[in-house]
């Protein structure tokens, strides 16, 4: 029965996640940045000056960095280690610039699914901050039905995606590398969990904001000495991804071309997965930010992209490029798995290597835990009201106890299926209310200085 379920599950995950989400998702990229006058161009600009910036007379109930922070924290995973080195593995070093190219026009999807998010939120009578998607299908578009399925594939992601897998990743490598037994690893995530996300959005943002900012400095700071160590070979490094984006074949360091049909799909697939644009979870965290007008948020939120695809999945794709090119002995029939090109990557730097390496996955992947929580959290009160809140926490803590000892192939492959399940919906909402954010676009995009005090208006739910 199993097998059977599992085979059933695998061949509708191949579809969702084929050539046709794969097109609608970075043709909704490219749409977006065209159709927004590249707005990528004011990312650096100005969505990163206005993240560190406080709004405290704004609606919203954390500042626009809690809620860019919560945001990542959800978002930069154990993808941005394993999954570049998957890509790299499955399709050949050009899937790096297939990543990377995603993320810069994800970007523009990420600004347009944060503005809807925070255009149509609403107030709760608690005085809460509430948006996402959902609230966008059913204010911007009176789809309401569409907004509850999108609601309902997210909480129950968040379950396979947000906690069980990640709990898992940290269950194995505290079992590899220091002995501790994993049922005691997910009793420990689990209390750490429930203190955090008991607290809210207010306590899982200020948790955020100190960890994400540690973990990816920390795991830079180690990208930066492997390259330091392997200079000679960055930019032989950059030709040769360029090279292999557009044309099978090999390469000096054991490096081997898959043709640019696998360097594309991917490319493409491991960096939707990783930075999430299009899929609508980050706008959760958006929605509940500090902020006068939808553009400043959107701007900020934005720049999440910028960082875990532009920044941190190229640093990682040159630190695993130019680690085969010094070490001719890796090629492409000794890499199993880009878990393994990635340990073999930091295994360079003697002592740390590891160290930072292990740190960056427990860091990565707890952050990623407490974000999707607030996420379910959202998705669950959109369909049930408040009374769903106790038994998600409760559910979602004890998936985190209990995920480091069972098998989560087929809960991985469920989990999957769902994220591209709730794209649907939520590009649904970008694509009918495009007009809607180029206009508004317009008009708010001349007001980003400091003295703006141009409001939104809330609706009250």
């Amino acid at each position: 029965m199993y097998d059977t379920i599992n085979a059933i599950v695998k061949s509708v995950n191949s579809v969702v996640w084929g050539w046709g989400m794969i097109i609608l998702l970075l043709g909704t990229h490219v749409f977006m940045t065209v159709r927004t006058g590249f707005i990528q161009r004011f990312t650096v600009s100005k969505g990163i000056r206005l993240s560190v910036a406080k709004d405290p007379d704004a609606e919203g109930e954390v500042s626009q960095f809690g809620a860019l922070t919560t945001a990542l924290a959800a978002t930069i995973g154990t993808g941005n280690i394993v999954g570049v080195g998957t890509a790299i593995a499955l399709g050949g070093p050009g899937a790096v610039l297939w990543c990377w190219l995603t993320g810069v026009f994800g970007i523009a999807t990420k600004y347009a699914e944060s503005f809807i998010a925070v255009k149509y939120r609403v107030k709760t009578e608690d005085g809460r901050m509430q948006g996402g998607a959902m609230y966008a299908l059913e204010r911007g578009l009176n789809m309401k039905w569409l907004g509850m399925l999108f609601a309902f594939f997210a909480a129950f992601a968040s379950f396979g995606i947000g906690c069980a897998t990640q709990v898992n990743a940290i269950a194995e490598i505290c079992d590899t590398n220091f002995h501790i037994p994993r049922t005691i690893v997910g009793v420990a995530i689990g209390v750490l969990t429930a203190i955090v996300i008991f607290g809210g959005i207010k306590s899982i943002a200020r948790v955020c904001e100190r960890l994400v900012p540690f973990m990816a400095v920390f795991y830079v700071l180690g990208c930066i000495i492997i390259l330091c160590m392997n200079y000679d070979y960055i930019i032989p490094a950059l030709r040769v991804i360029c090279k292999l984006a557009f044309a099978p074949g090999a390469a000096a360091g054991g490096l081997v071309g898959s043709g640019i049909r696998m360097a594309i799909q991917y490319g493409v697939a491991r960096g939707l997965f990783s930075n999430e644009s299009g899929l609508g979870s980050a706008p959760i965290a958006a929605a509940a930010a500090q902020t006068r007008n939808p553009v400043r948020q959107a701007l900020v939120s934005s720049t999440g992209t910028f960082w875990d695809t532009v920044v941190v999945c190229l640093m990682t794709g040159l630190v695993l490029v130019t680690t085969i090119m010094k070490n001719p002995g890796i090629n492409a029939d000794s890499i199993d798995n880009g878990g393994q090109l990635t340990t073999l990557a930091f295994g360079q730097i003697p002592y740390l290597g590891p160290i930072i390496l292990t740190l960056g996955i427990i860091t990565f992947a707890y952050s990623t835990i407490l974000g999707w929580a607030y996420y379910g959290e959202r998705c669950v009160e959109y369909f049930s009201g408040k009374a769903g809140l106790l038994p998600y926490r409760i559910l979602y803590i004890a998936v985190a106890v209990i995920a480091p000892v069972v098998a989560l192939d087929l809960v991985w492959l469920i989990a999957d299926t769902l994220n591209a399940l709730m794209a649907i919906p939520n590009l649904v909402a970008v694509l009918l209310l495009s007009n809607v954010i180029v206009r508004d676009t317009r008009k708010y995009i001349r007001d980003l200085d400091a003295k703006d005090d141009t409001q939104i208006p809330v609706v009250r739910r």
